[in-house]
């Protein structure tokens, strides 16, 4: 099959109903892209959050789309027509063609994260297997690989271990596959707890890592806690997660933007011993020890 793409800078329009026009145009699928190169980051539950300067872009049958869809898409949408884009598409198995740019990374010394397309020939790598996919989090985001390379350095053997925010998982399945004996993931995201039970089935711990629906279902007395979430969020948890730590136990927050280091450092100070881990790309990463 063959597809005509429409796009077209959002600009004023309002995106859900843009979208909608499309769909009721008789559009396949509708996607928005970033048209600036500006980061966006990982939004609250039910938060559509968009680029200042978005692109929508909407697939439709070629064999059913001709010259008039342009026209009445653009007067559904209230704009002139000369601003809708056209360009044909040729098929392709999408999914093969977004693993084509996914290979596998080494964190650390021993840790590698690896698609399921490739292999690892280090017979002392220590491999997370994982694929891109609807849940955040694969190693590609700088403050992911920093909480990767953590762990990588760790001493993990016989420790339980929490990644709050799991997103796809890994930093739990890397725990455990460096030596942790158990581990609890969660997330607000019913697609992230999801993915995450279908890579520890993969990676083939699922046995010792608990997927937890609830907060409240994170025991507490862990000895490690893993948070990669974003600086408003990780204050806003701060005494959650020194009520799951005991004395002695580590944490590490990431997710913060250099700016906002000091205010989150700052915040968990009553109950941490704070310091910090790494920067990378603009992020920063803290480490913690519960006081």
């Amino acid at each position: 099959m063959s597809y005509l793409e429409l796009s077209f800078e959002l600009g004023e329009l309002d995106p859900e109903a843009a979208g909608s026009a499309c769909v009721e145009a008789g559009a396949l699928c509708v996607t928005f892209s970033d048209a600036s190169d500006e980061p966006v980051l990982e939004p609250r539950p039910g938060e559509m959050r968009l680029w200042r300067q978005t692109r929508l872009q909407a697939l439709y049958d070629a064999r059913r789309a001709d010259a008039a869809l342009i026209v009445t898409l653009a007067a559904a949408l209230g704009i002139e027509p000369a601003r809708l884009a056209a360009r044909a598409v040729t098929d392709r198995v999408w999914e093969r063609e977004w693993l084509r740019d996914f290979h596998a990374m080494r964190f650390g010394g021993r840790l590698w994260i690896c698609p399921r397309h490739e292999s690892v020939a280090d017979p002392e790598a220590v491999v997370v297997r994982l694929d891109p996919g609807l849940a955040f989090g694969t190693g590609t985001h700088p403050s992911t690989a920093m909480c990767l390379e953590w762990l990588d350095g760790a001493v993990l053997t016989a420790s339980t271990v929490v990644d709050y925010g799991c997103g796809a998982g890994v930093l739990a399945i890397a725990a455990l596959k460096l030596g942790a004996r158990r581990a609890y993931a969660f997330d607000v995201d019913p697609q992230a707890l999801l993915a995450t039970r279908e890579n520890a089935i993969e990676n083939a711990v699922a046995d010792r890592l608990q997927v937890c629906e609830r907060a409240a279902d994170i025991p507490r007395g862990c000895d490690l806690l893993l948070a990669n979430i974003l600086a408003g969020v990780l204050i806003s948890l701060r005494q959650e997660f020194a009520a799951l730590l005991p004395r002695g136990a580590r944490a590490l927050l990431a997710g913060i933007l250099p700016d906002q280091e000091a205010e989150v450092a700052s915040a968990f100070l009553k109950w941490f011993d704070m310091s910090p881990y790494a920067r990378r790309d603009g992020w920063v990463a803290l480490a913690a020890t519960r006081s």
